[in-house]
């Protein structure tokens, strides 16, 4: 079958001529330090400014490349009050830090991750000129909206999370260059805000557009989790922030991060419409004047309420200790039918609720939840992958469906399709994975909830096979 494709120095020293002046003081030259950016109000493990060790309250200038070894961790309190952390094997450099209290026109701050993970919160200065900070990684600028975020990036990807306020991404491309100063807004940018919690931007090298993903195992905290003690919800904070801080992320088996979804998310039902009452003479509160005419109320005709969707989906195999999340050989007791099964994961139907199938037209779906799991030769354990960017369409007249989507597994990016049939009673079938179209199986069913849920398996290389389950509404 066809393989999815992979889709300093720390100062300068300047030396001056000086001639005679008016007071005939002769000057000798003098070095010119780089203005100061913030001190290292916590230091723990391998951490460098160049080649010099950081010792607390060490001074962090403009122009500072730091580097944390496998068991470094540093937090820099900025001059306007902000906090920039690194975490274990992480290098970033202060490109520019310069805060003008009175003109914050005047302000310019621009910090660079060159790799690994850090956390940035927005001190004062910053919050005072948002238009004029930047923070890049070797892909993607970004700029914020009085933030606290965090950022884990390579040299092909880059991934980011918001704990408060708002950020403004966009990968590298025409006017967006990483020589620029403050945020690239523009068709192609993305933000995204703290209030989607549990959802991340993702850049890779060579597209100005982000992905929103969720989060789970590719996020900063869960790739390298902070201490204990970093700033944050009921951790010990050595730095004072007017910002919400960062709730350290303690869970020890990443993996378990990425199979917490379960059941299906229903779209919501529409609200019961309260009756109107009608004015009656025994009611004297209710009742009208008998000289007033009545006047009619209209009540909005509200379509019946969906019956619940009788597709059941989860995964049915323990995995690095977890569970597994449906029970088969119960729900066949109580009625269900297995219309798809993989390596970990199954579809089940309530047999009692018959589908009806439209004699024609053609409907979207798309992606509501998913999981999948990337299994390698040689290795004991699976590892969690995502699911995005999905598309389901289904041509009732010819009973046929097309559906895709991206899985994402480590810095690797594959776009998975298939084309298939459906059956009279909803079910979906795609194993074909030769023709150019389709490089999955696919089984699964149509709900009755304006819904729909299948199981896939794939090989996406000469070592790696891809099994999941998908969830898609309306």
């Amino acid at each position: 079958m066809p393989f999815p494709m992979p889709v300093h120095r720390r100062f300068s020293p300047l030396r001056a001529a000086c001639g005679a002046v008016l007071l005939a003081v002769a000057a000798c030259a003098t070095p010119a330090w780089a203005g100061e950016a913030g001190r290292a109000v916590f230091v723990s493990g391998d951490v460098r400014i160049g080649r010099a060790p950081v010792a607390l309250n060490g001074v962090v200038q403009e122009g500072d490349e730091i580097t944390t070894g496998r068991d470094g961790y540093i937090y820099v309190k900025t001059v306007d009050d902000g906090l920039l952390v690194l975490r274990p094997s992480s290098r970033a450099r202060i490109a520019a830090y310069h805060i003008d209290r009175e003109t914050p026109a005047n302000t310019r701050v621009k910090l660079e991750l060159l790799e690994g993970v850090a956390r940035s919160v927005s001190g004062n200065g910053v919050k005072a000129a948002r238009q004029n900070f930047r923070f890049n990684t070797p892909v993607a600028a970004i700029g914020v909206r009085g933030t606290d975020f965090t950022v884990f990036t390579d040299q092909e990807t880059s991934n980011v999370t918001v704990l408060s306020g708002a950020i403004v991404v966009s990968g590298f491309g025409g006017s967006c260059q990483p020589g620029g100063a403050g945020p690239c807004e523009h068709p192609a940018s993305r933000e995204l805000a703290a209030s989607q919690a549990g959802q991340m931007l993702q850049v890779r090298r060579g597209r100005a557009e982000p992905n929103v993903l969720p989060g789970g195992p590719l996020a900063p905290d869960a790739v390298t989790p902070p201490r204990g003690d970093e700033p944050g919800k009921g951790a010990t904070t050595p730095v004072a922030s007017a910002e919400p801080s960062l709730d350290p992320q303690k869970a020890s088996n990443v993996l378990q991060q990425g199979l917490t979804v379960r059941t299906p998310v229903l779209p919501p039902e529409p609200p019961p419409v309260p009756p109107v009452q009608a004015a009656t003479p025994e009611d004297p509160l209710v009742s009208a004047p008998a000289e007033q005419p009545v006047v009619s109320v209209p009540v909005e005709t509200v379509p019946p309420p969906l019956p619940p969707s009788n597709l059941v989906w989860g995964r049915w195999a323990a995995v690095a200790g977890a569970a597994g999340t449906v029970d088969g050989t119960k729900l066949v007791a109580q009625g269900a039918r297995l219309v798809g099964s993989n390596a970990y994961y199954s579809v089940y139907r309530d047999a009692s609720t018959e589908y009806q199938m439209p004699q024609s037209g053609a409907a979207g779906f798309s992606l509501s939840q998913g999981e999948a799991l990337v299994s390698t030769s040689g290795s004991l354990t699976p590892s969690a992958a995502a699911l995005t960017n999905g598309q389901l369409n289904v041509d009732f007249g010819a009973r046929t469906f097309t559906t895709g989507f991206d899985l994402t597994t480590g810095k690797d990016t594959f776009r998975l399709q298939a084309e298939g049939n459906l059956g009279s009673n909803g079910d979906m079938s795609a194993i074909n994975r030769f023709t150019p179209a389709s490089n999955m199986t696919v089984s699964g069913s149509l709900g009755t909830r304006n819904d729909a849920a299948y199981i896939f398996t794939t090989r996406l290389d000469e070592r790696r096979t891809a099994n999941g389950v998908t969830y898609w509404v309306k």
